[in-house]
């Protein structure tokens, strides 16, 4: 009896301290839906809810890739120009008379060129990703507003129905994009937590010699992850442009800030081998319905903005300090 009295407070408190992150932003949500629900009568209406979902569609398909990067040590800040070129490719495609399957598989394979490229600058160049993605970052936005000259392109909807219904669509009263968010999710989940490819992707970040010592294509996994992410924000991108039907080079200005506070809010840590998507969502969520709740009690939309940087060094510093010492003590 006492051996039980002792033994299951303590599996608890351990509990509590590996999951105190994704605990913590998930009251944090809490706290945030409750407080705008009591603030602004249209908060709860399902029209709101459902809104908030497909407008989030893009940052939750892109924080995917985002937290495998981030599990590996590593940072990718050229999301945002890899959603906009996509974007702007997919408008040009499509008004070139190219099929729109076609245009898909171009896209998808446009982002995970430009994640490849820039994977193996920073995996078997040994380049800072940091450096390496701020390169990226305004090389492909530049590329992207040569290409549209920064004007805003038009998608023909007849030709591209089934494409704009990507971004448009519902089914079974949900919009579309969240629908494949949630796939996508899912599948994220699953191989980070549940395949070899995951569990590789966690050894990297925690110790890449070490993980290349036992055996563990470090540089490979390196490179997929970036390639991984390039994919996710070109499928980013084609959401954006089926929901607005044009295609610009200022699509998703400061995107990769909010992917970003999204991953490391969830739990997902900045020195790497800890990665949760779970975590991710529900940083995710909780930036949006900050975004949407503030909109709704009629703030500035430039308050967002200061919200959401003071949210990522909020969440660097419990990162780096507070559960990073948790962590510490509860190896010891």
């Amino acid at each position: 009896m006492s051996e039980h009295a002792v033994v299951a407070p303590r599996s608890w408190h351990d509990f509590l301290i590996e999951h105190a992150q994704v605990l913590s932003i998930a009251l944090f949500f809490i706290l945030c839906c409750v407080l705008f629900a009591l603030l602004s009568p249209y908060f709860l209406l399902p029209d709101n809810l459902l809104n908030v979902l497909r407008q989030l569609a893009p940052l939750l398909v892109t924080s995917v890739g985002m937290t495998f990067v981030i599990t590996t040590g590593g940072i990718d800040l050229s999301v945002g120009s890899i959603v906009a070129l996509t974007n702007a490719v997919c408008a040009i495609a499509l008004e070139a008379g190219i099929p729109w399957p076609v245009v898909t598989l171009l896209v998808l394979l446009l982002g995970g060129i430009a994640g490849a490229a820039q994977g193996w600058f920073v995996a078997y160049q040994k380049i800072p990703s940091f450096i390496v993605t701020l390169a990226g970052l305004s090389m492909l936005r530049g590329v992207a507003l040569l290409l549209t000259r920064g004007y805003s392109i038009p998608i023909d909807e007849p030709s591209a129905a089934p494409l704009l219904a990507l971004g448009r669509g519902w089914i079974g009263g949900l919009p579309v994009p969240a629908i494949l968010a949630i796939v996508i999710l899912a599948a994220g989940a699953f191989v980070l937590r549940e395949t070899r490819y995951g569990r590789y992707v966690t050894a990297v970040g925690a110790n890449t010699e070490a993980a290349r010592r036992v055996g563990i294509p470090s540089a490979r996994i390196l490179t997929s992850v970036f390639i991984l992410s390039g994919v996710t924000s070109a499928f980013a991108g084609l959401l954006i442009a089926a929901r607005l039907g044009s295609g610009s080079s200022n699509a998703a200005e400061g995107f990769e800030l909010q992917v970003i506070a999204a991953v490391v809010l969830g739990g997902t840590s900045l020195l790497g081998g800890t990665g949760t998507i779970l975590g991710t969502v529900l940083g995710a969520l909780t930036i949006g319905v900050i975004g949407n709740g503030l909109i709704l009690v009629h703030t500035s939309p430039f308050l967002v903005q200061i919200v959401t940087g003071a949210i990522i060094l909020l969440a660097i510093w419990l990162n780096t300090r507070i559960f990073g010492r948790l962590s510490t003590g509860r190896r010891r």
